[in-house]
């Protein structure tokens, strides 16, 4: 959701009365449906909704497009591959109104057929092309309310957001309203009114995990995906595309399974760090709970000391307090995904020593299990231990089901430990005679 170079064929859109709830965007969604009311009632309006990467300006977007039926909606996602042709993307937008450029004053229909290219002549007056875009949206209005929505408006070309701007802050009694959304304020679409999206608060973006998770999931880690998303919808939405919920049922594996792309850039700035700052990344990464007392004791295994943490902290990639908290999902999952295979397990080996083998048994059997070079019978009496063996409480709350481990082995382990239970001890091979 939010930015990015999708592209989108505009067109006029049947809307729905019933939308997705919108976790923590009450306000915005109640600002936006006034918005709506108004055009219905023959005013005009326009918004410019800006917030980062995973926000949610789309949702909202296509919470608008869908308010009303009665109202024609008009929508293009501006694509960043055509942010140097020249009114382009108002093309796009316009490309149902082109019977209407008829009514239009003469000069104004002339710079906009030279604009579209339906006429020859040198790039039209941009005042001209304001206007003609002001007259052109006016007379499409005037035939039903209109909602126009630009998506993705930084990466339209300069001249259609000019055209677009000098349109947006001359309405006045036309049915009609200009929906941008942008990643942050654009100096084109400047004096417009904004909405800007930051992140859920803690409650809605529990909220909005739970209503996506269909599995129990450990409340450690749980709190360390909330924390690390910082309140971002489209990071816990992602966890949608690259997680299943048999993976998520355990909650062990989260650096392996979380999204998030190895980028040259961050790469790049792991590489610049310390040997010894980059494996204490990689047993934070390792360590789905983001504990600090645990990470520490791993640490100390395999002695490395707090000097090692202050890189990492000036770099903003990761922030160490109460909680182990990474800058986002990215960071985590490059940091365990470029190192190398002995690295990780000795990182798992270090974590695993670190582990309570009473308070956390089964945790402790998974870092065991991810340290393997090879066949080991006590780890794989200790995982089977572990899925036996009912767990301590640490709260008054009721045990999620992934510990709520009845007397049967393997059979009842959560997905994860019954995936390492296979490769510490597996089956035996039948014989073809049998």
């Amino acid at each position: 959701m939010g930015c990015g170079a999708r592209a989108r064929q505009s067109g006029v859109m049947s809307a729905k009365r019933e939308s997705p709830r919108l976790y923590g965007r009450q306000a915005e969604c109640e600002r936006l449906a006034k918005l709506v009311d108004g055009v219905r009632d023959g005013g005009s309006a326009v918004l410019v909704v800006h917030g980062g990467p995973g926000t949610g300006k789309t949702a909202l977007l296509d919470f608008t497009a869908t308010l009303d039926t009665g109202l024609r909606v008009v929508r293009v996602s501006s694509a960043e591959s055509e942010t140097e042709l020249a009114f382009g993307g108002l093309h796009r937008l316009c490309g149902t109104m082109l019977d209407l450029v008829a009514r239009l004053p003469g000069p104004q229909r002339e710079a906009l057929e030279i604009a579209f290219g339906v006429r020859a002549g040198t790039g039209p007056d941009r005042f001209l092309a304001g206007l003609a875009v002001l007259g052109l949206l006016a007379e499409s209005a005037a035939d039903h309310p209109l909602v126009c929505v630009i998506d993705d408006a930084h990466w339209l070309d300069q001249a259609s957001r000019r055209a677009l701007g000098f349109a947006a802050r001359r309405l006045s009694t036309e049915p009609l309203l200009l929906l941008f959304a942008v990643p942050e304020p654009i100096k084109d679409l400047g004096s417009l009114p904004t909405m800007p999206l930051g992140g859920l608060r803690d409650a809605d973006a529990r909220d909005l995990l739970a209503s996506v998770l269909r599995c129990p999931i450990d409340d450690r880690v749980r709190d360390q995906i909330l924390a690390e998303a910082g309140g971002t919808p489209g990071a816990l939405l992602g966890l949608l595309h690259e997680v299943s919920p048999a993976q998520l049922a355990g909650g062990f594996g989260l650096p392996d399974m979380l999204p998030g792309s190895t980028s040259e850039v961050l790469f790049a700035e792991l590489s610049e760090l310390p040997p010894e700052t980059r494996q204490l990344l990689l047993l934070a990464a390792a360590d789905p709970t983001g504990d600090p007392a645990l990470l520490w004791q791993a640490a100390a295994q395999l002695g490395i000391t707090g000097e090692a943490a202050i890189p990492a902290a000036e770099a903003g990639l990761i922030t160490f307090g109460s909680r182990v908290v990474f800058r986002d999902h990215a960071v985590r999952s490059t940091a365990y995904r470029v190192a190398r295979l002995r690295e990780r397990r000795s990182a798992h080996r270090a974590l695993a020593q670190a582990t309570d083998a009473c308070a956390d048994p089964d945790r402790r059997a998974w870092h065991q299990a991810k340290a393997l070079t090879g066949l080991d019978e006590d780890v794989a009496a200790e995982l089977e231990r572990a899925a036996a063996s009912p767990p301590r409480p640490r709260s008054s709350k009721p045990l999620p089901r992934r510990r709520r481990m009845r007397r049967g082995g393997q059979k009842e382990a959560s997905p994860p430990l019954r995936s390492c239970f296979r490769r510490a001890n597996p089956a035996p091979q039948r014989s073809c005679s049998t």
